[in-house]
This record gives structure tokens, C-alpha cells and sequence, in this order.
């Protein structure tokens, strides 16, 4: 679903720190500390990860999947294009 580097990404690419996606999430900050600390695919209980991917979609994050299709291939995050 969403990788440890790929939410620190993502929080890079918005200019945020895990205090501000917390809030964004609805969830602690021990909580996106624990996740971003993991190895690989992050781990937790689905409403969780459900809330921090909603999140980011709400913000503008475009989560890249290991299968889509890009130029590089891999795991990534990218911004949104502006729909204006």
C-alpha cells in the first residue's frame, strides 16, 4: 500500500513534518514516528493506513505503485497535476 520512504517523500514533497501529517491524518504522532520508521511496506491496522493515504491524496500526493507504468519503474510519490 505505502512504504516507510514513500510517506517521507511525500511529506518532503508538501513541505510538512510528521506533526502537521498527523493532524492531517487524524492520527498521533507516535503513530506516523512508528510507521515511518519501519523497513519496507508499512504495516498497521487498514483504518490507519487508510486514513494516511487519504490524506495525502487530499493534499495533492499521487502514490506510485512497484507495478505502474514510468520511465524509472519502482515504488514513488508525485504531485498531483493542478486541475486548473
Amino acid at each position: 500500500m505505502i512504504t516507510a520512504a514513500q510517506m517521507r517523500a511525500a511529506r518532503a514533497l508538501l513541505g510538512i513534518d510528521q506533526r502537521q501529517l498527523a493532524e492531517m491524518a487524524g492520527l498521533s504522532v507516535p503513530t506516523i514516528q512508528r510507521m515511518e520508521a519501519s523497513d519496507g511496506n508499512v504495516r498497521g491496522v487498514i483504518d490507519t493506513l487508510t486514513k494516511l493515504v487519504e490524506a495525502l491524496d487530499r493534499a495533492g500526493i499521487e502514490l506510485i505503485g512497484e507495478n505502474a507504468v514510468s520511465s524509472g519503474g519502482g515504488r514513488g510519490v508525485r504531485l498531483k497535476a493542478d486541475p486548473s
